[in-house]
């Protein structure tokens, strides 16, 4: 079924009715780029089990600087009805994470107030805004009050599950998902309070097929707006969809990144916000010991690899390459080199990438050979040596700073020390390598086989 949904979304009826194939460029990339983000969302709240302690400080700017500014360091202080209290510790909440200690005041406040949140995955928004919808509703009213968006028919059902296990013990409390493929009689009206899905199907159910009734819409949630402007389409569709709420519905809009783009978005659905954003945390490349090894071509990279494999799966390692062709490639290599190695490959199914991370986790591989694609927020607290089997470049062929700094800030983790080797082939590779030195005025030194004996002391 999910696999339908994502091949029914790239094609558009043209003006007559017919479905045109969505094969020009544009098309093509603005798909892949909202499938990889919503991938990746996907992925990261199937790998997690727990909430991420972040270390980045939150910074809140009130619509109203006057009023005082309330944060809760329990459940209990924000007064919920005893059945959703319940839920809340069932689903093994204990606390308030930092962005539920400043969100949930503003979000249960009377009169609502409307929020725009930065929160990364992990970080508990989802439970958040489920609790709010869930505190506005009257259990007695048989008609849709909230009303959530999210970006793909899979993380619609996603946050469906977490509104199921935190409405747990309140069982007059119904959800219905407005999916393609989920087909209603014409003229039904749905009695169901709370209707999560995706702003194509919902503007239909509430302006043509009239299943909703947007004028009774109480809460309104958008989620990952990052990942669902990445399709043009959705955009104008929330904003419709918006457009036909009541004054005084509360909107609640979330987002991983704050781009200009999304900024904008946020400001036209909501209006007169609350602001929660994360403050950059300044990642630092102080515990992580950087080198390099010179290679002539692919092979010799390879060769390279297996000698210094030995002292680096003492711990767990990520290898990273350009393409999946590469990746591919050098997994199939060392396995014939009778290494255990995992690989991550962006044509695998998400739940298939879940579970070759989980083997990782657990220590099943010791060697996670992976794209650029799959490696975007995925914390693997082992890990202590990254090897770039391929620099990162952009698409222009310049050096990919962030997603340097990304790579090898999977290791030396939470104070610990790490260990980045990258594999130079080329003139062009030593130059973006130089380039990636200066920018982060940092020493990457050769690695020499002396070097070898002091791996093995950081990766013990």
């Amino acid at each position: 079924l999910s696999s339908l949904h994502l091949k029914e979304e790239k094609t558009k009826p043209d003006a007559n009715g017919a479905v045109v194939k969505a094969d020009d460029n544009i098309e093509k990339t603005e798909d892949e780029e909202k499938e990889d983000r919503a991938a990746q969302s996907l992925l990261n709240k199937l790998i997690r089990s727990n909430l991420v302690d972040t270390t980045n400080q939150v910074e809140v700017l009130q619509r109203d600087p006057t009023s005082p500014l309330y944060s809760v360091r329990s459940f209990e202080e924000l007064r919920l009805k005893p059945q959703l209290l319940q839920g809340v510790y069932a689903m093994g909440f204990n606390r308030p994470s930092k962005i539920q200690e400043n969100a949930l005041p503003m979000m249960l406040a009377e009169p609502p107030q409307n929020l725009i949140a930065q929160s990364q995955s992990g970080t508990g928004k989802t439970a958040a805004f489920v609790l709010a919808m869930l505190s506005r509703v009257e259990p007695g009213n048989k008609y849709p009050q909230c009303l959530c968006l999210s970006p793909t028919y899979e993380l619609a059902l996603q946050t469906g599950k977490v509104i199921e296990q935190m409405g747990k013990f309140y069982p007059e409390l119904k959800l219905a998902y407005a999916v393609r493929g989920n087909k209603l009689e014409r003229g039904q009206k749905i009695s169901e309070q709370i209707v999560i899905g995706t702003p194509g199907t919902v503007l239909d159910w509430c302006s043509k097929l009239k299943f909703i009734d947007p004028k009774k819409i109480k809460v309104f949630v958008l989620d990952e707006a990052d990942v669902m402007i990445a399709t043009q389409g959705h955009q104008d569709q929330s904003i419709r969809i918006q457009r036909m709420l009541p004054r005084d519905c509360q909107m609640l809009l979330f987002s991983a990144t704050f781009e200009d783009s999304v900024w904008k978005f946020a400001q036209k659905v909501v209006p007169d916000p609350n602001i929660i954003k994360l403050k950059r945390e300044e990642e630092t490349l102080d515990t992580i010991k950087q080198y390099y090894v010179l290679c002539n071509n692919r092979d010799e990279k390879f060769q390279a690899l297996c000698n210094i494999y030995g002292a680096i799966t003492i711990a767990q390692a990520m290898i990273f390459c350009h393409t999946r062709k590469t990746a591919g490639w050098l997994a199939a290599e060392l396995s014939k080199e009778g290494h255990q190695v995992a690989l991550l490959s962006g044509e695998m199914m998400v739940e298939q990438r879940a579970a070759v991370i989980e083997r990782f986790r657990e220590g099943k591989e010791k060697v996670l050979v992976t794209t650029n694609v799959c490696a975007r927020g995925i914390d693997v607290e082992q890990v202590s040596v990254v090897i770039n089997f391929d620099l990162p470049v952009d698409k222009d062929g310049n050096p990919d700073n962030e997603t340097y700094l990304h790579r090898i800030g999977r290791t030396g983790r939470f104070g610990k020390r790490g260990l980045a080797v990258n594999m130079v082939d080329s003139k062009h590779s030593m130059n973006i390598l130089n380039r990636i030195q200066e920018h982060f005025n940092k020493k990457i030194n050769k690695l020499d086989t002396d070097d070898l004996d002091e791996i093995e002391k950081i990766t013990n």
